[in-house]
């Protein structure tokens, strides 16, 4: 997998709205109630991705941020990575044209160790998106047309009881918008120094009850540069089509089935990507605060290159969520079943063994959010996960919340979760030469993770919001190198590190006057890591990960008028400790003109500061280059 993943890895409102699916809200908000909402307005918006039962976001006892559709429009972000630099509790980090890292609260991986981040889930509308060939995300392939996305939820900290394995860290799910608040033709196309794209996206109904749509997209962005300055050889494209319909038959029933298709080039004549997804998710509303809800999904790509091999992979899954009240409880149930099936051509030294295989994973789980009084709310949950390597494993959650009045409120947290064993861990290995330098272990256990957490939300001054968590996570079985032990070679991956993570996240939005909003942001991160007792100490404990102490960020949006807005984005990111990145600030900002309705101009400018700068450790990562670009969306 080298060969493949050797680069892999303006106020934001804190809204969650949707179920497990990204399904509809349990109250529906137009994008322009969200608009004009304030700050305090916002702080009741029915959010339920936390407990997957509607309540409000002062009541929701988590870190969690959303990035809105007016965010993401307003930003001038193309890419979904670039998207999610909107959101506070993420790091992101970009390694060539095509590819990033991101996480949250650290482990972003060591690339030069095999060691890649993999411990936070990723969904599209429910559809997981993580890769269980070695558990992290291809950033290049999860693309949606930014004007069809609702919003991004992002939550920080574990959510394995309501998500499964591998929500270690946190739970991103970006949620697309219902056809019918995408009806007619939209046009948009930009570029730059570095990039170019267009979209074109139609909107219709059939009858009264079915709405549609179908869209068709392409970019293409250049080289990066290494540590000189210099262009490397990473520029890449790629079109993508695809479609949704919802049918909304009577006040109880609503079906939507919606599906993406792509194909691509990178490191041009060498690499190449492709793939093709559908979904259909039925929710139906059983009167007395009960609802059920069904999704399946259907998800084919395969990538490679003609020097390191290929792999396809298909992934069939289907999900079933019962909701209900009784009496003081709130309870959410139901379960699911995936099956993975993959082949692996290796090249240039690196196989598997076997080469195919077919994973299914299959989950039940339950979760009680009991009122204890009305201002006291306490949160049990449960999820038993059977996984295709290490058998049933049990994932349970306990929050408590705390409302006092509408202006604060209090939670706290403990949770499990894990890493789940994978291919990359079971079944690789990889030559120099003719030899046989590294192998999976059969006997490779999951990483595990207790967190516990703290926070708050605050209105101290109805202009004024605050968000703040503390974290402690522990972690065992983290992934290491030993010797194997009839010699030295072939070494092989073992559990034999731990480590503790500590840290601070916390934003505030201020509502400076009718047309100006601001936003700031901080993040404080420690990690010490040591080696279990008998384990080899091999590369070192920067092996787990290599991760910047402090991040900050602050933002600017003004409505200069009626029909220009001004956007931007100041940030900053400490060094990479080991191995080296020095820590940089970057700015981006976005002017936009709304010449009529139909028509609007833009110009974006990423990383104005420098010419271009290091996110990530060289060799195995490029610069990022400055670059500006103007766009043009036309409605007809």
């Amino acid at each position: 997998m080298s060969g493949v993943q050797r680069r892999v890895a303006p106020l934001g409102a804190a809204v969650i709205v949707g179920l497990l699916s990204g399904g509809h809200p349990a109250r529906a908000q137009s994008i322009e109630d969200l608009q004009h909402m304030s700050i305090a307005e916002l702080a009741e918006i029915d959010v339920s991705s936390v407990s997957k039962t509607p309540e409000t976001l002062n009541q929701a006892p988590a870190s969690i941020y959303v990035i809105t559709h007016d965010d993401i429009v307003r930003s001038g972000a193309n890419s979904m990575p670039d998207i999610l630099r909107l959101a506070p509790n993420l790091q992101v980090y970009q390694t060539s044209a095509s590819q990033f890292v991101v996480t949250a609260r650290g482990f972003n991986g060591n690339a030069s160790d095999q060691n890649f981040s993999n411990k936070l889930l990723v969904l599209i509308d429910g559809r997981t998106v993580y890769s269980p060939l070695y558990s992290g995300v291809y950033w290049d392939v999860q693309d949606v047309p930014p004007d069809d996305i609702d919003r991004i939820e992002v939550i920080s900290g574990p959510g394995a009881t309501l998500w499964g394995a591998n929500a270690v860290n946190g739970v991103i799910n970006i949620v697309t918008r219902d056809a019918d608040q995408t009806q007619g033709a939209d046009l948009n196309v930009y570029g730059g120094n570095q990039t170019g794209g267009a979209s074109l996206r139609y909107g219709g109904k059939l009858g009264e009850t079915l709405s549609y749509r179908v869209y068709a997209m392409a970019m293409t962005d250049k080289d990066t540069l290494d540590s000189a300055g210099k262009p490397v050889s990473d520029q890449w494209s790629k079109p993508q089509v695809g479609f949704r319909a919802d049918w909304a038959g009577d006040a109880a029933d609503k079906v939507t089935v919606q599906g993406d298709g792509y194909s691509g080039a990178e490191d041009p004549g060498n690499g190449f990507i492709s793939g093709a997804n559908v979904l259909g998710r039925w929710a139906r509303d059983l009167g007395g605060g009960s609802n059920l809800q069904v999704q399946t999904y259907y998800d084919h790509s395969q990538r490679g290159s003609a020097s390191s091999g290929h792999f396809a992979l298909d992934t069939y899954d289907v999900d079933v969520q019962h909701n209900l009240t009784w009496g003081q409880n709130a309870i959410v149930w139901g379960g699911g079943f995936r099956t993975n099936r993959y082949d692996i051509v290796g090249k240039t030294g690196l196989s598997f063994s076997p080469a195919s295989r077919t994973l299914d994973l299959a989950d039940l789980f339950a979760q009680d959010t009991i009122s204890l009084r009305p201002d006291v709310k306490l949160t049990i949950g449960l999820k038993l996960e059977n996984d295709p390597y290490i058998g049933t494993n049990p994932l349970p959650d306990v929050r408590l919340s705390w409302t006092p009045n509408n202006v604060a409120s209090l939670w706290a947290a403990a949770s499990y979760a894990i890493r789940a064993p994978t291919p990359f861990d079971r079944d690789v290995a990889e030559k120099v030469g003719p030899t046989v330098f590294l192998t999976g272990a059969y006997d490779f256990q999951p990483e595990k993770v207790i967190a516990y957490e703290v926070g708050g939300r605050f209105e101290p001054v109805s202009r004024l919001s605050l968000s703040i968590s503390a974290y402690y996570n522990v972690y065992n079985d983290l992934r290491s190198i030993e010797p194997n032990p009839g010699g030295f070679l072939p070494l092989t991956w073992g559990n034999g590190m731990r480590g503790q993570v500590w840290g601070l996240e916390t934003w505030a939005d201020f509502q400076a006057t009718s047309w100006w909003r601001l936003s700031a942001s901080l993040n404080l991160l420690r990690e010490a890591f040591s080696f279990e007792p008998g384990a080899s100490g091999l590369l070192g404990v920067a092996q787990a990960a290599d991760d910047p102490e402090h991040q900050a960020s602050l933002k600017s949006s003004m409505n200069l008028g009626r029909s220009v807005t001004f956007d931007a984005d100041l940030r900053y990111v400490d060094a990479l400790p080991n191995p080296s990145v020095p820590a940089y600030v970057e700015l981006d900002g976005r002017v936009g003109w709304n010449i009529t309705d139909k028509l609007q101009l833009s110009l974006t400018g990423q990383n104005l500061l420098h010419a271009y700068h290091q996110e990530y450790p060289a060799p195995g990562a490029s610069a990022v280059p400055r670059q500006v670009f103007a766009g043009l969306r036309l409605k007809f």
